[in-house]
């Protein structure tokens, strides 16, 4: 069902469509547009409980067009090349495709729905099991890492490009506001957990992180090494024209049309996903308009590399593990390095 409020911010109170054993079973899987409601203007949307305990939680508050233009040019500018490939995103980098580009130069071996190992050059079984290569980067803060022997601390990827990291701060400290704004007592939850450990605080925010994904069709999963009683606050940047990369909830039957601008708190811990980014022929034709970027690398096989189209989504969030950190350690590992964390 849905009501209208004077203010015109639209409420949705949804039955679950599929069992939590349903959709548990549809982890690492793709769903379609299609099938489901999808929300493009103002709206807040909560979920009954599927197990008819009668309660209801929060999925998401979304708001369109709260970036100005020149908010969302200065965080572009300091984050499109932020979102590196990665092999390690789990069910959300989707079934292991042997015909994708990037599989088909490998020999698979003990392939396993979104994960695979393959053999070396010298014809061993690599040691990793790894899932489809997509572009995702967490910038800011992480938690030790003890098999790399490191401490908690910014990301190597967050010193590489410091200073475009703290020229888009801005822009972080923006989300923050809406997020504040929004879901007060939860922003309140989650920005006292990372202030009790400022060190890994990004400014004055209730975020010590940011998974920063590009051309990124997540399939079905749900967030973990979050902060189990924060949200993720989600917003993307746009360069050139597709269509899709909705944001669905599918067990509520529900997505979002997230575009540049927009601005999303949602429960990260449900399960979600986004469907295909794809072009129209009016959409080819402009993209073609589009001078390439030449930071892009475009035949690496990696989701989304041969896109002439951009989607850059952000999620800001409190690393769990974060809370158990040690400031003298990280000291001691910025200054073995020559780094100084200034941010």
């Amino acid at each position: 069902m849905a009501k209208t409020r004077k203010n015109r911010i639209k409420t949705y109170t949804l039955d679950p469509v599929l069992t939590n054993d349903q959709i548990k079973a549809r982890e690492g899987t793709y769903f379609d547009a299609k099938d489901y409601l999808i929300i493009d203007h103002d709206a807040d949307v909560w979920g009954k409980d599927s197990e008819a305990t009668g309660g209801k939680r929060l999925l998401a508050k979304f708001r369109k067009n709260v970036f100005s233009t020149d908010l969302t040019q200065q965080a572009w500018d300091a984050f499109y090349r932020l979102a590196a490939a990665s092999r390690s995103r789990g069910a959300a980098a989707g079934p292991i495709d042997p015909k994708s580009t990037y599989w088909k130069k490998r020999k698979l071996v003990n392939t396993n729905g979104w994960w695979a190992q393959y053999k070396t050059s010298k014809n061993k079984t690599s040691k990793m099991r790894v899932n489809n290569t997509v572009f995702s980067s967490v910038v800011g803060y992480f938690e030790e890492t003890p098999f790399m022997k490191l401490p908690c601390r910014l990301t190597n990827y967050t010193q590489t490009f410091f200073d475009e990291y703290k020229q888009g701060l801005p822009f972080i400290e923006a989300i923050d506001q809406e997020f504040k704004k929004l879901v007060p007592d939860a922003h309140k939850k989650q920005y006292n957990r990372i202030h009790s450990t400022p060190a890994y605080q990004i400014k004055d925010t209730a975020f010590s992180s940011i998974t920063v994904n590009r051309n990124f069709r997540t399939a079905l999963h749900q967030d973990a090494g979050d902060f189990k009683d924060g949200y993720g606050n989600l917003t993307v940047l746009e360069r050139g024209k597709y269509h899709g990369g909705e944001t669905l909830f599918p067990q509520f039957g529900v997505g979002f049309d997230l575009r540049s601008g927009d601005f999303i708190a949602m429960d990260v811990h449900q399960w979600h996903c986004n469907t295909a980014m794809v072009e129209t022929a009016e959409d080819k034709q402009f993209n073609k308009t589009l001078e390439p970027i030449k930071y892009y690398k475009t035949k690496t096989g990696a989701m989304g590399s041969a896109d002439p189209f951009t989607r850059i989504s952000f999620v800001c969030y409190v690393r769990e593990d974060l809370k158990d950190c040690r400031k003298a350690e990280t000291d001691a590992y910025y200054k073995r390095i020559g780094f100084k964390d200034t941010s």
